[in-house]
C-alpha cells in the first residue's frame, strides 16, 4: 500500500472510529486534533494530509460543515511536541491523528482520556503508549511498520553475508523506549548464532561515528 493510499484509509478510520463516536450525531461538528512531527512547509507531509483529508470526505465529513481540524507541527523538536499536545488537548478534540508515535508520548501527558490514532511507529509496546499489539489498552492505537522479530533476520543475515562475525554492533538512541522490542529480538538470536550484540548509544551523527570507529578497532565485527 502505498503512503498517500495508507492515510486515505486513515482519514476513513478514523471518521468511523468507536471511541470518537464519528458514527453518531452526524449532523453536529466534530473536531480532530492532528499533531504532526514534522515543520509546517515539509514538502513531504502534503500528501499524505491531502489522502486524509480526502479519506475523511469519503467517510461524509466536511471541514467547515461537520468537521474541524486543529493542525499544530512539532517541527522534530520535543519541546514543541510537548508544546503542541497541550494546545491541541485544551481545545477539547473527539481524536487526536499523529504521524509519530515519539509524539504520543506527550500527548498522553497531557490526557489519558481522549483518543489518538498514530502511525509510522517502531515499537509502541516498548515506547510504553500501548500495553500490547493485541490489545492497546491505553487511549492510544494506531500502526506499526515493524514487527519485533524481524531483528532477530536482521542479526541472521549479517551472519550469513559474513560467516566470520562474531561480534555485532547496534547502533540505537538508548534515551528513546521505542525499539527495544527489536534490540530484545536481536539480543534473543544472538547467542544461537555465536554472535555477542554490543548496543551503541548515540543522540547525534557524530556519535554515530565515534561509536562505528571504536567497535571496528577489534576484529570479528558486523
Amino acid at each position: 500500500m502505498r503512503r498517500r493510499e495508507f492515510f486515505t484509509f486513515l482519514g476513513r478510520a478514523a471518521a468511523g472510529w468507536p471511541l470518537a463516536a464519528f458514527a453518531q450525531q452526524a449532523d453536529r461538528g466534530r473536531r480532530i486534533g492532528v499533531l504532526m512531527s514534522s515543520a509546517a512547509d515539509d514538502p513531504r507531509r502534503q500528501a499524505p494530509l491531502a489522502a486524509f483529508a480526502q479519506g475523511l470526505q469519503e467517510a461524509g465529513w466536511a471541514v467547515g460543515r461537520n468537521l474541524h481540524i486543529d493542525y499544530c507541527w512539532g517541527g522534530s523538536n520535543l519541546d514543541r511536541f510537548h508544546k503542541c499536545a497541550a494546545e491541541l488537548i485544551a481545545l477539547a478534540p473527539d481524536v487526536v491523528f499523529t504521524d509519530a508515535g515519539s509524539v504520543v508520548g506527550a500527548l498522553q501527558r497531557v490526557s489519558r482520556t481522549v483518543p489518538i490514532v498514530f502511525v509510522t511507529t517502531i515499537d509502541p509496546v516498548g515506547g510504553g503508549w500501548v500495553e500490547s499489539l493485541a490489545r492497546p489498552g491505553t487511549n492510544a492505537t494506531g500502526f506499526s511498520y515493524n514487527e519485533f522479530s524481524i531483528g532477530g533476520k536482521w542479526l541472521e543475515l549479517l551472519k550469513e553475508i559474513t560467516p566470520s562475525v562474531r561480534r555485532a554492533a547496534v547502533i540505537r538512541d538508548v534515551s528513546v523506549p521505542a525499539g527495544s522490542g527489536g534490540f530484545g529480538a536481536v539480543q534473543t538470536a544472538a547467542p544461537s548464532l555465536g554472535v555477542e550484540v554490543t548496543a551503541i548509544g548515540v543522540g547525534d551523527a557524530g556519535e554515530i561515528e565515534r561509536g562505528i570507529n571504536a567497535f571496528a578497532k577489534a576484529p570479528n565485527g558486523g
